[in-house]
């Protein structure tokens, strides 16, 4: 629905549009007014919408709408292999996200449209005194549309609290990367899990709303250790990815990235969605560049069988 006129415009970037209906208790129960900028004040709540159509032989930027803090760079067509693909770096003029920020980032890729989304530099999640933080993300993708999320790592610092959703809806035809890289604070200053609560939902469902996977990570430090075997264990940094896919058989994809992650050195596997809906894996290192390279291994091993995907199969 495209919004128009000064009410509607107000309607869009409203706190309610912009906040999560469902917050985790460990992150809710710290609501408070922020005493110097106020929730929903200008600054505070940000806004992205975007949408990509395919026309002719690339994919274009068809419609943006931004509010600050958050914009992004004029879409760059950089991959030789792709040149129809456009990178699309998502942007904050605040540095951070601070108490009280909400921000909401909608995305539409549409048939046969392909993009590739990052983002400027690390997230890094400021200490909160009151209150806390949210990032809604929703990516739509039609048919045959190829869609990449594939941000730098976050940081939460210590005091932060932070809930993140990410909500995919994707044709049965549609392919969807999604990655997140989450460090344990700022390593380099010897801060680990000093953070109060970072809570994430990533879920993905077909075009008609069915729940494909959901991915729910819970960390609370002083609630339960996330020092245990099933969240980071001992190490500072986590990696996840995640290939959703109905284009390719899933598990060439995870048996592609599991060969490659088996020879890294690092605590890593690979597997098959829920369904065989697609394939992800997990990288758990001590440091950010070893991590991160694992990474870009397993996703070139997979984007190797994924139509539309750079060096991938075409379609």
């Amino acid at each position: 629905m495209r919004l128009t006129g000064v009410a509607a415009a107000g309607e869009r970037v409203s706190l309610e549009r912009c906040s999560p209906q469902w917050v985790p208790e460990p992150v809710r129960r710290h609501a408070a007014a922020v005493d110097v900028l106020p929730v929903g004040s200008p600054g505070k709540v940000g806004l992205l919408e975007l949408e990509f159509e395919r026309i002719a032989e690339r994919t274009e930027l068809t419609g943006h709408y931004q509010k600050a803090p958050l914009h992004i760079t004029r879409p760059l067509y950089l991959d030789p292999r792709a040149p129809g693909l456009p990178h699309v770096m998502l942007m904050s003029s605040g540095g951070g996200v601070l108490q009280g920020d909400r921000y909401r980032i909608d995305v539409s890729c549409g048939a046969g449209a392909s993009v590739r989304l990052t983002t400027q530099s690390a997230t890094r999640i400021y200490r909160m005194e009151r209150d806390y933080a949210t990032q809604l993300m929703e990516f739509t993708v039609g048919p045959g549309g190829y869609l990449e999320y594939l941000p730098d790592m976050t940081i939460p610092f210590g005091g932060a609290r932070y809930y993140q959703r990410i909500g995919v809806t994707a044709h049965p035809d549609a392919t969807v990367v999604l990655g997140e890289t989450l460090l344990a604070g700022r390593l380099a200053r010897g801060e680990r899990h000093a953070y109060t609560a970072y809570c994430s939902d990533v879920e993905v469902r077909d075009a008609a709303g069915r729940l494909l996977f959901a991915d729910p990570l819970r960390l609370v430090p002083g609630e339960r250790a996330a020092t245990g075997p099933a969240v980071m264990d001992g190490f500072g940094v986590l990696a996840s990815l995640y290939v959703v896919t109905g284009a390719g058989p899933a598990h060439a994809v995870a048996d592609a990235m599991h060969r490659v992650l088996a020879g890294c050195g690092l605590r890593a596997g690979a597997g098959v969605l829920p369904g065989g809906c697609g394939a992800w894996a997990r990288i758990l290192g001590e440091r950010s560049p070893e991590v991160q390279a694992a990474f870009r291994q397993a996703w070139e091993a997979a984007r190797e069988l994924l139509p539309g995907a750079p060096g991938g199969h075409e379609r």
